[in-house]
């Protein structure tokens, strides 16, 4: 019995010595399949919140531009996308920064940038600048984003208003919200760098401020080629420049 027994645990001893040896072997193959960055499931993206295009809605993340051309263009704030750079603007607009601002550099198919006192391109607040929020938002028609210098964290008061998509801004300069009312009068603006007659920022405000609009009876607008097609854009770099001499992004 005991030489039963005997032989039976070294039968058990060598086939797990026999197993483990394998598992040792394989382990040091070359050709053993090994699980490395590439193959590993990616970690997920939290999804930004949706544009809510209801402008009653959440009223103190509502801009609101009063053009020269009489017309008033809604703005939804998204600072779930950029926090600070909507805080920003906020407080410039409560501060009645951007009245009287014309846009001073307007480019057929690209877009219409202000924000910049001097109206040269080269100005902006007396705010420190901000650090740079960009994110996934695609800069697609209708898209306000604040325009900046070479530097990252060079943006201040300047922004921008996209007439048609840009892709090649994403994630380079800081989309803080989106055209939800009279994209109309936005393709209105006067072109030009600067344009000849700009159009200015008569009033901007927050809509729980509940300033009335500037304009109580509003210009009729013409039908423009901008609101038919969309028309050839011109090179993404030189289009958010400072100045044709300074920098390769506005301020």
């Amino acid at each position: 019995m005991i030489k039963v027994l005997a032989s039976l645990v070294l039968a058990l001893s060598l086939a797990f010595g026999s197993a483990a040896a394998s598992a040792q072997d394989y382990s040091k193959d070359a050709t053993a399949p090994k699980i490395t960055g590439k193959d590993a499931a990616p970690a997920p993206t939290q999804a930004l919140p949706p544009i809510d295009y209801d402008a009653t809605h959440d009223l103190d993340n509502i801009l609101d531009l009063d053009l020269s051309n009489g017309q008033r263009v809604v703005i939804r704030l998204m600072p779930q996308w950029a926090p600070q750079t909507v805080e920003r603007i906020k407080t410039l607009v409560r501060q009645g920064f951007y009245d009287g601002i014309i846009f001073h550099r307007v480019i057929d198919g690209f877009m219409a940038q202000a924000g910049d006192p001097t109206g040269t391109g080269q100005g902006g607040s007396t705010l420190p600048n901000l650090k740079a929020e960009f994110n996934d938002e695609p800069h697609v028609r209708g898209t306000v984003s604040m325009a900046r210098a070479e530097d990252p964290d060079s943006a201040n008061s300047q922004f921008f208003i996209v007439f048609y998509p840009h892709l090649t801004l994403d994630k380079k300069y800081t989309n803080f919200g989106r055209v939800i009312g009279n994209m109309a009068a936005v393709d209105a603006i006067q072109r030009g760098e600067p344009p000849s007659q700009p159009t200015y920022i008569a009033q901007a405000s927050i809509a729980s401020d509940h300033k009335p609009p500037k304009f109580t009876a509003p210009e009729k607008l013409p039908q423009t080629a901008a609101t038919a097609a969309a028309a050839p854009a011109p090179a993404d770099g030189a289009a958010l420049s400072q100045s044709d001499g300074g920098s390769s992004a506005g301020q």
